[in-house]
């Protein structure tokens, strides 16, 4: 018979300072009543804790399995999952170039390569989820190839702390990366203005400080091109039946 382990009894003891997080136990409880079971507020808990230092340490991992009475092991399979958290210090911005079939085809290869070369500071192009900078620090950016944006209407595209840049060549690329590196912080194709990457993290734990950071355009004229096109000619698909008698499988 197997023996039921509580939690509690396989925790490794907390060596991690925690004080770091002592500002935001209130918001931390806040994401707690939302949810009928704790353990449900897990994934917004984890943008809380990467919105004080910029990626989920240690120290995180700890405050997350205590507000949550979850196991450190139990925190970290989920932080090691899911690629929107970080395991070492992001820059002020996160640049994501998709790099899957299509973006990749129409030009995202180019400019992955093309950023990588161009953030370099030894000669060396900057490797995946790398920083040129001081993690954290104004100007500083971490590059990351990232899997389909679900823009392929708009490709090639990238992402800057989750908002939209459409239609991107090279050469584009490069002049936004040096417009954040300058401090400036270029309008997004769509979605909302442009923040720094703790900011967005603590918008996607479901706290926002301004009422304009959700606003913007948040589909562009290509999307609904199919929708106006059959809106103009009359278009409609068959109505869906108020009953569908499933066909009989095959006996095994």
């Amino acid at each position: 018979m197997t023996q039921h382990i509580e939690a509690e009894q396989i925790e490794s003891p907390v060596t991690e300072d925690l004080t770091v997080f002592d500002g935001i136990v209130d918001r931390a409880q806040a994401i707690v009543a939302r949810y009928p079971q704790s353990r449900s507020a897990l994934l917004p808990m984890l943008h809380l804790v990467q919105s004080v230092q910029g990626y989920v340490s240690q120290a995180g991992i700890m405050f997350c399995s205590r507000q949550l009475k979850l196991s450190a092991a139990e925190v970290s399979a989920v932080v090691t999952f899911y690629t929107m958290y970080k395991r070492k210090p992001c820059g002020e911005h996160l640049v994501s170039v998709c790099t899957n079939t299509l973006c990749a085809a129409l030009g995202g290869d180019a400019i992955y390569k093309t950023l990588r070369e161009h953030l370099s500071e030894d000669g060396k192009p900057l490797g995946h989820e790398e920083t040129v900078g001081t993690p954290g620090e104004p100007g500083s950016i971490t590059v990351e190839h990232a899997e389909c944006l679900a823009a392929c209407d708009l490709g090639p595209v990238l992402q800057v702390n989750y908002e939209f840049y459409d239609n991107q060549t090279p050469e584009t690329a490069v002049e936004l990366v040096d417009a954040l590196r300058r401090g400036e912080r270029p309008a997004p194709t769509r979605g909302a203005p442009l923040t720094d990457f703790k900011d967005v993290s603590l918008q996607l734990a479901g706290f926002f400080e301004r009422p304009s950071d959700v606003d913007g355009p948040s589909a562009a004229t290509e999307t609904l091109r199919g929708a106006q096109l059959a809106q103009e000619r009359g278009w409609t698909a068959p109505s869906m039946p108020a009953k569908v008698e499933f066909p009989e499988l095959d006996k095994k």
